[in-house]
């Protein structure tokens, strides 16, 4: 179990994120990719990234397989991992957003709850949910890691979709249908909702 901090304050920053914001010239925010494995999360984010990049928009994409080569290779796939895996990438998601810049995460972040609690850090203009919908079975066909045929094999456990469940967003701002529609759409599905908001 991890301690707690003690005997910290908070101390406030010299720089204002509107001050950042400005100096960048455009809002910052959150636009959190979720889905199953292999629905198009990492490619579609990237791809959105890259049009951002090309229109002067500073950006990151954070990506759940590269996020665990990392800052949180320290986690495994229990429902506990899940949740702090999470929470960690929602801190930091607040941290890019309050250094004036837009941030792209790719993750399953498979529970309501876990992705209303990073919704919660941020405020109501600071974040974009997106759900990249694909049936499972398009999903297993593509299987780019080979992970649905472990988990069929029972060689992983609680694999979302498989052995552990997905919560699919209530509500989400956007949907994407990577089955239906090619990644270059799903793009232009994005950049027009952000630019009907008025964020870029």
């Amino acid at each position: 179990m991890l301690e707690k901090s003690t005997n910290v304050v908070w101390h406030e920053a010299s720089l204002s994120k509107d001050a950042r914001r400005k100096q960048n010239g455009h809002h910052s925010f959150v636009i959190w990719f979720t889905g199953l494995s292999g629905s198009g999360k990492s490619t579609v984010a990237n791809a959105v990234a890259t049009r951002l990049y090309e229109n002067g928009v500073r950006n990151y994409v954070l990506d759940g397989d590269n996020i665990r080569h990392g800052l949180n290779k320290d986690l495994g796939f229990s429902e506990e991992d899940r949740k702090e895996n999470i929470r960690r990438i929602g801190e930091v998601s607040k941290l890019f957003v309050d250094g004036g810049q837009v941030v792209l995460t790719a993750f399953i972040s498979p529970f309501l709850l876990d992705r209303q609690v990073v919704r919660d850090l941020l405020k109501e203009d600071e974040f974009v949910e997106v759900f990249v919908k694909c049936p499972i079975e398009e999903c297993e066909k593509r299987d780019p890691k080979g992970l649905y045929v472990k988990a069929r094999q029972g060689i992983i456990s609680d694999f979302t979709g498989i052995s552990s469940p997905y919560e699919e967003p209530e509500n989400p701002e956007l949907v994407v249908e990577t089955n239906l529609y090619s990644v270059e759409e799903c793009v232009d599905q994005v950049i027009a909702y952000l630019k009907s908001r008025q964020f870029i």
